[in-house]
């Protein structure tokens, strides 16, 4: 039964590694609305050390969060457990929360989205940087008509160092991994759908790259139904910290999300400039949009209503990242529906 507007919406989380422990730990002390009911890992010490840091039961099973009175499950678990974990929720009657990516595969996914729409539960995918402050001004701007009708898109992504070669190999690569954030932000901001895409990618940064069958460094353009162009570049390594930057350049204006700094002072002589490094870390970047996004989650299931970024918001980034591979692989642009109708 779903949580009423004053009973909290109990969740439990299963999965509680890195990115599972924040989620719940949020839930837990973060999230207006919202209470931490279970949590469980396949790792079980994992399990017990943020069951008992955290005062939740640990779960013996995957079962016992699904048979319980638990209003909705957060799936924060290993990708490729997603899509069966998923189904079983949707079937057991909870709402759904999953962490990116829902499935690297296109059928694959579309089975766990049909599961969901079949049982009519709530369902929301983790586009967090949706929620970033910054970059929700800039798709405000746009749907208010404050810069016009968008002509071009500039998004740029480079993360601080790059990921351990095992997780590599096992992600799904840079598109799928890591500019998959960065096609749902092209269609955010601008309100737009892509129908094109051609993509270049080199190894800039670490030979090991090469030998997992993925790049490092990557440019891509994508092209939007209305004609509206997005740029697109991502690098595995910036010397210089987290640079998450999105623009958007319309008939009547231009706006713009920057990197935000460790803190708003500066020093300026005659010699220069110098200001606080970027953050390095995703979570320093990114943890005010982890609770709005969770926010969001929760005010909408319990009004009843479909959550912001749903069913259509996990299936159309795996398009567009199954699209860059391709266009990568052939050296040519690549329009999405040969992709779907794969």
């Amino acid at each position: 039964m779903i949580a009423t507007a004053v009973a909290p919406l109990r969740i439990g989380v299963i999965g509680v590694g890195r990115i599972g422990r924040m989620h719940a730990e949020l839930i837990a002390h973060q999230v207006p609305g919202a209470a931490l009911g279970a949590v469980y890992d396949a790792h079980e010490p994992a399990a017990r050390t943020v069951s008992a840091d955290l005062g939740v039961p640990a779960a013996a099973g995957v079962e016992e969060i699904l048979g319980s009175d638990l209003d909705a499950v957060a799936i924060c678990s290993s990708s490729d457990t997603h899509v069966e974990l998923m189904i079983a929720a949707a079937e057991a009657g909870k709402a759904v929360f999953c962490e990116k990516p829902v499935s690297l595969e296109l059928a694959e996914l579309d089975r766990a989205l049909e599961a969901i729409e079949r049982a009519g539960v709530p369902f929301q995918i983790g586009f967090n940087r949706r929620f970033d402050p910054g970059h929700a001004s800039v798709q405000e701007a746009v749907s208010s008509g404050a810069v016009g009708e968008p002509h071009l898109v500039r998004i740029s992504s480079r993360d601080p160092a790059p990921p351990p070669l095992d997780y590599v190999k096992s992600s799904g690569g840079l598109f799928l991994d890591m500019m998959i954030h960065d096609f749902d932000m092209a269609r955010f901001v601008t309100g737009r759908e892509v129908v094109e895409v051609f993509a270049r990618g080199a190894v800039r940064i670490d030979a090991s790259f090469a030998e997992a069958g993925d790049i490092d460094t990557a440019l891509v353009t994508l092209v939007h139904e209305d004609g509206c162009l997005t740029a697109i570049d991502n690098s595995r390594r910036a010397a210089y910290g987290y640079d998450q930057r999105v623009e958007v350049f319309g008939s009547e204006g231009m706006a713009v999300s920057e990197n935000p700094h460790g803190h708003g002072g500066a020093v300026v002589t005659a010699t220069g400039e110098r200001r606080p490094a970027l953050p390095y870390f995703f979570l320093q970047r990114y943890l005010p949009s982890y609770i709005r996004e969770w926010s969001a989650f929760v005010a909408a299931v319990k009004a009843g209503a479909t959550p912001p970024v749903s069913v259509g918001d996990a299936r159309a980034p795996l398009v567009i990242g199954l699209a860059a591979l391709r266009s990568l692989r052939e050296s040519r642009p690549v329009r999405l529906e040969d992709v779907k109708a794969a």
